[in-house]
């Protein structure tokens, strides 16, 4: 899995277990739905520190919180 595999896998496990909508993630980050939407998309490869941290933000997570998860644990070392 790759590192923007694993943040987008993150935040929807954040938002399935707080019952939370890609959009309503969006307005509590105060980010746009398609700037979510593109994070959540598979075929999108990057993703900023800087959209993560207020998706963090929204959500009143720390980044090492965030980053404190499975999804982390093992990921292969990406060269492109």
């Amino acid at each position: 899995m790759s590192v923007k595999d694993a943040v987008a896998e993150r935040f929807l496990n954040i938002c399935k277990n707080r019952n939370i909508k890609p959009n309503e993630l969006a307005t509590m980050s105060g980010v746009t739905p398609s700037t979510v939407y593109s994070m959540l998309d598979s075929s999108r490869r990057n993703i900023s520190i800087v959209v993560i941290k207020k998706l963090c933000d929204g959500l009143d997570i720390s980044l090492k919180e965030f980053f404190t998860s499975y999804e982390f644990d093992n990921l292969e070392q990406e060269i492109i």
